[in-house]
């Protein structure tokens, strides 16, 4: 399929794949080139093994990130600035997949998560609608090879929330983790939004693509660095837009009233599966509830109180699940103040870093991508029901064809099993 594509041992393509992402902090693109090798096939599916080859950061240029942020709910836009951003989105991309490319000697595809700027859920609680800037074009133009994009939207398609997709390679690197341990078992992701993946024991004919008799449920549980980042951003506490290592946060005290004003949002209290975003977390309802104090809150005392929102959000669903083990990733694992909490309210769980089980915390997101690139190439369904609730797993994304003929490998049944290395 691509200049580094060769056959593996059960007779099927080795990969490698490039996945791209930008998450809701809005700060940069993650990228990581993961080799797939099919190991072994069997009833079940196929034995894959990943092995993560690169893994980087570049941050957006800060006219462009002053664009983008500008141009976020609740703001107002144009379709002439959403139409802007798509390429300016899409050719920063670019110039990252090339970087990440060029330093493992070439790819044989991306599969590029690209930036939301909105993802809709109506009155109900439903998902109807997402939208993601980075036009892949540009990415397939630069690169060379096919591009796999746009992979939310299908899962709202069929019925689910779009979101949490990293619940697909959450329920495969913790399989066995949930088999020792038995009880539940747990990934969060800390990036604006805080997601959790919870694997605990279901029953027969549970659809947890092939693990057996266990339950998957995936959501967005609230905001993790979302609203702290508005606020530092907004009040200008660090010129790189977050709470660097806690620093803010360990010098403020947990303003009670605030926090409990904030624990009333009625999006804590409905059922999973549910996605949220920025479009409902952002600077302005930090402001308004402010506003509703009827007083002043000092800056480390107002940063203090919103990461304390998210150590009890987290905590709180956490723990209703008994989850013996949680691993954690994304920008907010480097936060020690919210995982001091977090380990302050759950002493029965064991907290720990994905690292743990192959997943660099910082390049997790990307190396979904990059799996969920392997699937779709390969007509793998890519996305747990249990955790959008779509009515049944689908194939997501959509190819942009590379510099020459696309040639798609063998199909795969299934993954039965991950190891990341």
């Amino acid at each position: 399929m691509g200049a580094h594509a060769e056959t593996g041992r059960a007779g099927r393509a080795v990969l490698r794949v490039l996945g791209l992402q930008s998450g809701t902090s809005h700060d940069g693109i993650d990228a990581a080139v993961v080799e797939f090798r099919v190991e072994a096939v069997g009833a079940d599916g196929v034995a894959l093994r990943g092995t993560l080859l690169h893994a980087s950061e570049t941050p957006y240029e800060a006219a462009l990130r002053a664009r983008l942020v500008a141009a976020l709910p609740p703001a107002a836009t144009t379709l002439a600035e959403v139409c802007e951003l798509d390429t300016l989105i899409g050719q920063a991309f670019a110039d990252a997949a090339l970087v990440a490319a060029d330093a493992v000697g070439g790819v044989d595809a991306v599969c590029s998560h690209g930036q939301t700027v909105f993802h809709w859920i109506d009155e109900s609680g439903a998902a109807r609608g997402t939208l993601q800037l980075g036009q892949a074009a540009w990415i397939a133009e630069r690169v060379g090879v096919p591009v796999v994009s746009d992979v939310r939207i299908r899962d709202i398609a069929a019925g689910g929330q779009g979101a949490p997709l990293v619940s697909f390679l959450d329920e495969l690197l913790l399989r066995s983790a949930r088999a020792e341990r038995g009880g539940s078992v747990a990934a969060l992701n800390l990036g604006g939004i805080a997601n959790a993946t919870v694997i605990g024991p279901g029953t027969a004919g549970s659809d947890t693509a092939g693990s057996g008799s266990v339950r998957v449920l995936g959501y967005d549980i609230g905001p993790a660095n979302a609203l702290i980042d508005a606020v530092v951003t907004e009040r200008s506490l660090d010129e790189r837009g977050f709470d660097a290592d806690g620093r803010i946060a360990a010098s403020g005290r947990v303003d009670e009233e605030l926090l409990a004003a904030l624990l009333r949002d009625p999006y804590y209290a409905q059922p999973a599966p549910k996605s949220t975003g920025k479009e409902h977390f952002h600077g302005a309802y930090v402001r308004a509830h402010v506003a509703a104090l009827g007083r002043p809150i000092a800056d480390a005392d107002l940063v203090r109180t919103l990461t304390a929102l998210t150590v009890r959000t987290i905590a709180q669903d956490i723990a209703a699940h008994d989850v013996r083990l949680l691993a954690v990733s994304g920008g907010g694992a480097r936060n020690p103040v919210l995982l001091a909490g977090l380990r302050e309210e759950l002493p029965q769980t064991e907290i720990v870093l994905a690292d743990t089980f192959g997943a660099p915390s910082d390049a997790k997101e990307a190396i979904l991508f990059a799996l969920i690139g392997w699937c779709t190439l390969h007509g793998v369904p890519a996305v747990l029901p249990g955790a959008t609730g779509a009515a049944d797993p689908r194939i997501l994304g959509t190819i942009t064809p590379g510099s020459g003929p696309l040639r798609l490998p063998d199909p795969v049944a299934r993954i039965a099993s991950l190891t990341l290395d």
